[in-house]
């Protein structure tokens, strides 16, 4: 029994590493921005990866505010909590409170179910970038265990034709690309201090393409564009990951129709 539960393992995730290895959108971070986008972009039929450091999803949702359990979501998120079956109450003045867990499992289903693939305990290293002017094209990824023991371990590519940062408050693959491929002229301000109001829409409005082929939602992109943090109300994150998926879907339909109606455009 031993042996084919250890070849069961190996064969069918070694199959579905194979499988992954070139996607439509490959999301860095399975916190609300990620698992909010996995999901609006697998509904639309793309292929789509999150790709977590840790060996669970949520990000910054499960400490909720200061360990208490709840967190908050103002009025305008609540179609998406209404998306994934999220239960809330009013807490006054147009906001919302939430259970943490209940809003990671819900998140995590919802983009599962829709076909989205969450793999966990990886640790992306670097990107991959082609042509002048450069674009990203792909991850290059190991363990999370490797990557914390300090060994040098070579990693594994994954082609995508978009990369979605949403790592949270370092922006980490951003954070790459932006010093090794100066050529993309990416500057990251870094986060600024606490404005929840301000922040909660500066957050969504700056969610977007921040070099060709990458892309970043939620937190991060407060660290890329010296935007306020906001503390424990989540409504920005999630609508910052629904918009990232409505601007990688349009931008990967017009390439596809330009390759198609021209040829290759991309490389």
């Amino acid at each position: 029994m031993e042996l084919k539960i250890g070849r069961a393992i190996v064969r069918h995730g070694a199959e579905e590493l194979y499988e992954y290895s070139d996607v439509d959108v490959a999301i860095v971070g399975a916190g609300p921005s990620g698992l909010t986008a996995a999901r609006y972009l697998a509904e639309k039929g793309l292929k789509v990866i999150v790709l977590e450091r840790r060996f669970s999803f949520g990000g910054g949702i499960g400490p909720g505010g200061n360990m208490f359990p709840k967190i908050i979501v103002q009025e305008e998120a609540l179609p998406i909590l209404r998306d994934f079956k999220v239960r809330y109450k009013p807490a006054g003045d147009g906001l919302y409170a939430v259970d943490p867990a209940e809003l990671i499992a819900k998140l995590a289903v919802g983009a599962i179910d829709a076909g989205a693939k969450i793999l966990l305990g990886v640790h992306v290293d670097d990107v991959i970038f082609r042509g002048n002017p450069p674009r990203i094209t792909g991850l290059l990824w190991i363990w999370t265990p490797i990557q914390m023991s300090g060994m040098h371990v070579d990693p594994l590519y994954m082609q995508a034709k978009a990369v979605v940062d949403a790592t949270g408050h370092d922006a980490e693959v951003v954070s790459v690309a932006a010093k090794k491929v100066p050529e993309l002229g990416i500057q990251l301000r870094g986060e600024k201090s606490a404005w929840s109001e301000v922040s909660e829409k500066l957050v969504v409005e700056h969610t977007g393409r921040v070099a060709p082929g990458l892309y970043v939602a939620g937190m991060a992109a407060a660290a890329v564009f010296g935007l306020p943090r906001m503390g424990p109300i989540f409504g920005g994150m999630l609508m910052s990951g629904k918009k990232i998926a409505e601007i990688v879907a349009e931008e990967i339909g017009k390439a596809q129709y330009a390759v198609g109606a021209k040829g290759p455009e991309i490389h």
